[in-house]
Order: structure tokens, then C-alpha cells, then sequence
């Protein structure tokens, strides 16, 4: 079978999920011509944090057009890092990561990780779509959005049917299955609470699970 070319994709909330995110790239098959935006929350909870750093690494490698955003996870994992709000890590899943890395070196990252974790944009605008993590605040410029909601807005984003002037694609938030909005694309479906790994050819709208 010949394989799409020119594609806009995102893939959903990774949360350590290793084995999903090998099978679901087995199956959308990326190309050089693609361009893929990852939406954040690669760490926590699930079973392999570093596995899945060091996956997207080595992806970023073959394909160096790649988009990799921060989630709320990420920018929570460098606060602790910074001895900030210590508790909220852990209570949000933090401990699965510290044990991936090692509690004793979760401080003093490899030098890759640490530039991936502190890299991380916090949107991706392309071909009339924003990539976001959590979403955007309803009545509010694309440009004069607040970090905060990029990473954290929930119900005011998803509920609302405002017009941003360009389809907004999110994860953050678990659905049971992909969100189709006239204004927006949820692609978080779960994965690392035994649900789907999403990832979404945005301009077709077809979505490949895993």
C-alpha cells in the first residue's frame, strides 16, 4: 500500500505509553514530507516516561520537521525539578516518572532530555490550525493567550463554539474517542487509561489508534 504524502498530523497524550506509540507509528507510517506535532504529556503515570523520551529523541532525529509541544506534565515535572510545588507533581502522576529516571538523578537530567523537557514550545500554528496542549481561552487572541491555559483550560475551551480563525487541536482533556468540532480536534482518547493513542491526519480527518 502507498503510503500518504504531505500530511499535517498530531498525536495525542503519550503519558508513557511506549508500546502504543511504536505500534501507533507502525501504522500511520510518517514520512519525510509529513509534518507531525506531538500536543505534550509524554511523561507520567504510564509505564515508561524515559522509553518514550528517548523514542521521540530518536524520532526527531529522522524527522527533523517535527513539532513537539509542552503539556502540563512537562512544565510540572521542571517545577519539581526546580523545587516547586513538589506535592502537585506526585498527587498528578509524577512518581512514575521519577522512578523511570531514578528518584536520585530525576534532578540531574541527561543533557538531551533536559534540553527536549525545556525546549518545548507551548504552540504550533500551521495551514489555518493551532496546536495546543490543553486549549485557548475563549474571546482571547491566538497571540495574547496565557501560558497558564495553554497547558491547564478544560471545560471553558471545549464547552465554548468561539471562532479563534483557525481549528484548534488539543489533547489534555481524556475522551472516549476523538473530538470533532467545527472549531476544534481533541486527540487525547485515554491511552494511558487503557483506551486509544490517537493520532490524526488534521486536513483529511482520519485518525489511526493504537
Amino acid at each position: 500500500m502507498e503510503v500518504e504524502q504531505g500530511r499535517l498530523l498530531a498525536v495525542g497524550d503519550i503519558h508513557g505509553c511506549l508500546d502504543r506509540l511504536k505500534a501507533l507509528m507502525e501504522k500511520v507510517r510518517p514520512s519525510q514530507r509529513d509534518r507531525i506535532v506531538f500536543l505534550g504529556d509524554y511523561i507520567d503515570r504510564g509505564p515508561d516516561p524515559t522509553g518514550v523520551i528517548d523514542y521521540l529523541l530518536g524520532f526527531r532525529r529522522l524527522f527533523p520537521g517535527s513539532v513537539f509541544l509542552r503539556g502540563n506534565h512537562e512544565e510540572m515535572f521542571l517545577d519539581f525539578m526546580e523545587g516547586r510545588n513538589e506535592e502537585l507533581y506526585l498527587v498528578n502522576g509524577g512518581a512514575t516518572t521519577l522512578a523511570s529516571f531514578g528518584w536520585e538523578k530525576a534532578r540531574r537530567l541527561p543533557r538531551p532530555h533536559f534540553e527536549f523537557l525545556t525546549g518545548l514550545p507551548l504552540l504550533h500554528e500551521a495551514d489555518g490550525f493551532v496546536f495546543v496542549h490543553a486549549g485557548l481561552r475563549p474571546g482571547v487572541a491566538v497571540a495574547d493567550q496565557d501560558p497558564r491555559d495553554l497547558l491547564w483550560i478544560r471545560e471553558e475551551f471545549i464547552s465554548s463554539d468561539f471562532d479563534w480563525g483557525a481549528t484548534v487541536v488539543f489533547g489534555h482533556t481524556p475522551l472516549r474517542k476523538t473530538l470533532w468540532q467545527a472549531n476544534k480536534i481533541g486527540l487525547d482518547t485515554g491511552a494511558v487509561y487503557g483506551r486509544r493513542l490517537t493520532c490524526c491526519d488534521v486536513k483529511r480527518r482520519r485518525c489511526w489508534t493504537a
